[in-house]
């Protein structure tokens, strides 16, 4: 019996040692610091198995079955490192493994030229790229964030509501708007490069995503480089300064580890004129391993910044002053003084609970708590003229269309010599007005909104076996947003009359009823005043299979959101529906998306996605005039998208490449513009919001990287966008107004519908067409050099709806004005179509290691030809009828014209850094 046992457990003991003995370990090093790096992924591939390394910079992957398998180790930052491996009954020990700096993409340009630039502007193409790209290392995509982002660029055509942005897996993308407010984090580089990205439909492991992907940015202080990081950096981008400093501890015997980093940027004047930058960034990140299954993370971020707007200009204005041109700011005291400032303060607290079940199942709970402000200042004047240096009424062209050549001469003369907004002349008027107890002509004023969002939710992922993981996650998040108008400065007056000088009657003028003729002074409210609420519950499950041959994935999401206006204020053009709260809007969503790669060989690859989602409405889009009513939009419904791509990718030594066709189509979208238009329903003036409902868009086109390592030092590159984006029907179009008037408004403020005829227009996305080629050498003593040609064409100016309508062509009467000439309709109603344009980039950099010093310079010229270009711009929707669009573009310079943004001239930005 004595031996029988015996061999029983000599038995078990040698399965237990059996299959001990199936694992791959090792320990990765900084081939510069010679220190280990943490949280490098180690991959098996095609299984789902995943380790990371410790702060040791140590791995273990255990329970691997007999075979033959490539181990991928990677880290952003770092070239990658593929091991070929046959794995039998014996462990394998890779031992010390180096990874080497990529010098040629270790530089943190994507989030320095995105986030800190384009993402900052207002213009509806600047939030295109969102960042994404800190973590791919795809050929296009690099391609489309460093050298196409500066023209508006959009990947497929469409903006980033369609791409979400996570933090620790808790998504930060407005409800308001859809699209990631990058100011939130700006200046946090250094913390900021720990990324997950999944391009398109491709599957993640914390969300169901957007038919342009997520990018999920972990903040763990564990995950963080020890050490310390210092650099400056100075540009004629947005800012002139930059100052950062990071400092990341060890974990210590107790199981802590900290990270700490700040920034400063500074500017008085970045390359358009009195466009000042002031902002500020705090991080902090501090864990906790409880043990070795249990870690506990909070992180803390404060970007407090300020930044002066720059305008979108007429082509009379460029004409005379230039593409730096802006006409927000004013002389004052011998400084310029922008009155459009947008001010962003909005910290963010987060505490994340890690827990590892085991080596293959793990679970993550997170809460966050986002609160703060948004501002944007400007002037109003319901007592005065118009402060506009550029209204229409003060340039050449207002007195050439009336044929007074001498005054056209002065106003150009005017112009020229100042152009800018007149402070003096405000702060005379409001005074003069006090001494004759007059209420205020001018104030600048403040939109503000301040909002305060929960969100709650839990992560988990789990691999079944080596070949099928399974992930999910479920969200709770709630929204109050204070919406309101707040008065900054009487700028030398009483105080200011708060009344609505576009309404019909004086009972209509009240902007509080309750409060009728109310004069209000700095720091209060006023002019509107609401809150907006919105709960959005979500979950998500995803399966992923990975085999020899093929790799495919399935995922299904469902939501439901609850939207609602409370006004505070008793408009009194609304006396009715303004007060209280509105309907409750619900939605329930769902999504669907599969997809597959077929690997015809190892180095050659065949890729499919297709999803189809619906997506609630946007808040900014649910409400009509939310600021002064509580009207929901008509028929509103759910936007429906249908997307699907189809990819041939290369993989190999020399060659990396990938070929994608793309086809999106979404419908039922609705859009909500506003704007002062003249000829409304004949010859009638109003301000008016123009809703856009039913809206079906089509996005279809190519997508081409190719990468070929020529020699051991150099490296060609090529990337192509080739894209056709349209609008696909004829939408729904009607028009709501604070005023009353018989045969345009009714007395709810809404007019008659229309249809407006926009089949076949092209959406205003940036150049639809984008080409590359560039080279890159990067020499053995860590110098290295690499330069761009950029050609864009097919760039569409966007166009106005109503024009494209029945009013267009209707006189007061009701019938086709009796000038109508087809041909000149066409013409009038063509959509302008901007120059091709190409650019030049260059860049390149050297890095040294002394004495433990890691020192890091680099620098870009973007634009190096200075070559002049527009990058976007609108139709003025002022001249909405035949007459009057055909008055005023048969003048030489239209007085109603396109505005345009232009794309920078010569820029350049220089950062050094040092490492300890």
């Amino acid at each position: 019996m004595k031996k029988k046992i015996a061999l029983i457990v000599l038995f078990i003991a040698s399965l237990g040692s059996l299959n001990s003995q199936n694992l791959v370990k090792g320990t990765v090093i900084n081939n510069a610091s010679e220190n280990p790096i943490p949280n490098v992924f180690v991959r098996i591939k095609n299984t789902v198995m995943i380790a990371k390394t410790d702060t040791n910079g140590r791995f273990v992957i255990q329970d691997i079955k007999e075979g033959t398998y490539i181990i991928e180790i990677s880290y952003h930052g770092f070239e990658s490192q593929n091991f070929p491996i046959v794995l039998s009954q014996n462990p394998i020990d890779l031992g010390i493994i180096l990874l080497f700096e990529d010098y040629l993409q270790a530089p943190d340009l994507s989030i320095i030229t995105i986030t800190d630039d384009e993402l900052n502007t207002d213009s509806n193409a600047a939030d295109n790229i969102s960042g994404l790209l800190q973590a791919s290392k795809d050929i296009f995509l690099r391609t489309a964030a460093f050298e196409f982002s500066a023209s508006f660029f959009r990947v497929r055509g469409l903006d980033s509501r369609n791409g979400k942005v996570l933090m620790n897996g808790i998504e930060m993308n407005k409800i308001y708007d859809g699209r990631a407010q990058w100011g939130n984090w700006g200046g946090l580089n250094d913390v900021l490069r720990n990324q997950e990205f999944s391009n398109g439909l491709a599957a993640s492991a914390f969300t169901f995503g957007g038919v342009l992907g997520a990018t999920n940015m972990d903040t763990r202080a564990s995950k963080q480089r020890p050490g310390t990081r210092v650099s400056y950096s100075t540009s004629n981008r947005s800012y002139v300064h930059r100052a950062m400093a990071t400092h990341t501890t060890g974990i210590s015997k107790k199981g802590w580890v900290m990270t700490f980093s700040g920034s400063r940027r500074v500017g008085k004047e970045g390359f358009n004129e009195g466009t000042t930058y002031n902002a500020s960034g705090f991080f902090a990140a501090i864990e906790k391993k409880i043990n070795n299954k249990h870690h506990l993370n909070f992180t803390g971020i404060f970007t407090p910044n300020r930044r002066g707007k720059s305008s979108p200009n007429t082509q009379e204005v460029f004409d005379l002053k230039g593409i730096a041109y802006n006409e927000y700011w004013g002389g004052l005291n011998g400084h310029k003084l922008n009155s459009r400032i947008k001010e962003v303060a909005e910290p963010i607290l987060m505490l994340n609970h890690y827990w590892e079940i085991s080596k293959k199942t793990s679970f993550q709970t997170n809460i966050a708590y986002q609160f703060g402000k948004i501002g944007n200042s400007r002037l109003d004047f319901n007592g005065g003229s118009s402060p506009s240096p550029s209204y229409y009424q003060k340039l050449p062209s207002y007195f050439l269309r009336n044929k007074k050549l001498s005054e056209a001469y002065t106003a150009q003369e005017n112009f020229v010599n100042n152009g800018q907004i007149d402070w003096w002349r405000i702060f005379d008027a409001n005074s003069t007005n006090a001494g004759a107890n007059l209420n205020n002509a001018y104030i600048l004023y403040e939109d503000r909104n301040d909002d305060k969002q929960l969100t709650v939710n839990t992560v988990y992922n789990t691999a079944i076996n080596n070949n099928i993981a399974l992930n999910g996650a479920i969200e709770y998040k709630q929204l109050n947003s204070h919406n309101f108008a707040e008065v900054l400065d009487l700028l030398g007056g009483n105080g200011y009359l708060d009344i609505n000088n576009f309404a019909d009657t004086a009972a209509q003028m009240q902007n509080d009823a309750a409060n009728p003729n109310r004069v209000v002074a700095g720091g209060d409210t006023f002019k509107y005043n609401f809150n907006l609420s919105s709960v959005l519950i979500k979950a998500f499950v995803q399966a992923q299979f990975k085999y020899h041959k093929i790799d495919f994935f399935l995922a299904a999401n469902l939501s439901k959101t609850t939207n609602q206006r409370k006004g505070l204020y008793q408009n009194g053009r609304f006396e009715n529906n303004s007060l209280g709260p509105s309907e409750e809007l619900n939605f329930v969503d769902y999504g669907i998306k599969a997809g597959a790669t077929y690997k015809l060989d190892g180095r050659n690859l065949i890729d499919v996605k297709a999803g189809y989602l619906t997506q609630a409405p946007l808040l900014r889009n649910s409400f009509s005039n939310s600021r002064e009513n509580n009207n929901v939009v008509d028929n509103l419904q759910r936007e429906k998208v249908l997307a699907v791509d189809l990819s041939y990718i290369r993989r190999s030594p020399i060659i990396t490449a990938r070929v994608t066709g793309y086809f999106t189509k979404i419908q039922e979208a609705t859009e909500i513009s506003f704007y002062f238009g003249d000829g409304v329903g004949g010859d009638n003036t109003a301000f008016v919001q123009e809703i856009l409902s039913g809206i079906e868009k089509k996005h279809m086109g190519l997508e081409i990287g190719i990468e070929a390592q020529v020699t051991a030092t150099i490296k060609l590159k090529a990337a192509a966008a080739i894209g056709s984006f349209v609008y696909a029907n004829n939408p729904n179009l009607y028009l709501t107004s604070d005023r009353t008037n018989e045969g345009v408004f009714d007395e709810n403020g809404r007019s008659g519908d229309y249809v407006s005829n926009l089949k076949n227009y092209k959406i205003a996305a940036g150049p639809h067409n984008a080409y590359s080629l560039g080279f890159g050498y990067r020499d053995p003593n860590y110098w290295w050099i690499s330069g761009t040609l950029n050609f864009f064409s097919n760039t569409f100016v966007d166009i106005a709806p109503l024009t494209r309508s029945s009013n267009f062509y209707t006189a007061e009467d009701g019938l086709i004005f009796p000038n109508y000439d087809l041909d000149i309709a066409r013409e009038l109603v063509r959509q302008e179509k901007f120059d091709a344009y190409k650019v030049v980039n260059m860049v390149g950099g050297k890095s040294w290691k002394i004495r433990g010093y890691y020192i890091s310079f680099f620098g870009t010229i973007n634009n190096l030809l200075n070559i002049a270009y527009k990058s976007g711009g609108f139709e003025q929707g002022r001249n909405a009828n035949y007459t009057q669009l055909k008055e005023d573009k048969a003048l030489k310079k239209p007085v109603f014209g396109n505005k345009y943004w232009y794309g920078r001239g010569t820029t350049y930005f220089l950062n050094a850094s040092v490492s300890f």
